[in-house]
């Protein structure tokens, strides 16, 4: 009885084998798009062995929201999966920036949080 609580247990889980590392970066990135101190994180995901390795969060930037009514959702992709990390590109909901953006005003803000990721691990 006891392993069939366990494996239970392990399936239920939404996240196994994670990267602590990439989702602390990835909230830090969502942070400074979102001119926060703090936010308030939901449901986080990370997929350090994809390539490009990334992370799946939700959030709120409002306090006492149940993590189970957190919809805003962030994502964030690195050139790899260890420090140095290297954004390549993040997500806001629907809305996605990269250095290869033929919008000016979004590959501006991407290059704003590539500097400011890169400034914080100096």
């Amino acid at each position: 009885m006891i392993r069939y609580v366990l494996l239970l247990n392990l399936v239920a889980s939404p996240a196994f084998a994670q990267s602590g590392d990439l989702e602390a970066i990835c909230a830090t990135v969502a942070k400074n798009f979102l001119l926060t101190d703090v936010l308030h994180l939901g449901i986080v995901q990370s997929f350090p062995e994809l390539k490009p390795p990334g992370v799946r969060l939700t959030y709120s930037t409002r306090a006492n929201v149940a993590k189970s009514e957190m919809s805003d959702t962030f994502e964030c992709e690195f050139s790899n999966a260890k420090p140095p990390f290297s954004l390549v590109r993040f997500c806001q909901s629907n809305t996605c920036y990269s250095p290869q953006e033929e919008d000016a005003a979004r590959k501006r803000r991407f290059d704003e949080m590539r500097i400011l990721l890169e400034r914080s691990q100096k």
